[in-house]
């Protein structure tokens, strides 16, 4: 599959909803959401070559939690390593966790 700035589908709520559920019966006690800043996402895309933003899973070992990592992708498929914005250490649910959502 080749990456392009249109990589990605649409699901419908209901298709979350299931797909979060299943999550959390097979990963108890696991983050169930990360938030990160718009500002953040975008300093990201705004990388010069940037096409779209990687998604990677981590562990954090101090948490005992799921934690996300972005980076932002050039159009040759390869992580923006170099000089390149990495983030993580959103913000998680639980605790954080939204009054109206998927959850």
């Amino acid at each position: 599959m080749t990456l392009d700035p249109s990589t990605g589908s649409i699901i419908s709520v209901e298709q979350a909803k299931k797909m979060i559920t299943l999550f959390a019966e097979k990963f108890p006690n696991q983050t169930v959401s990360s938030f990160i800043g718009g500002d953040n996402v975008k300093n990201i895309l705004e990388q010069e070559g940037c096409i779209g933003i990687r998604i990677y899973n981590g562990y954090n070992e101090e948490l005992e939690k799921i934690s996300l990592i972005m980076v932002g992708v050039n159009k040759e498929e390869e992580d923006m390593l170099n000089n390149g914005i990495i983030y993580d250490q959103m913000v998680i649910c639980p605790p954080a966790c939204p009054k109206v959502g998927l959850i």
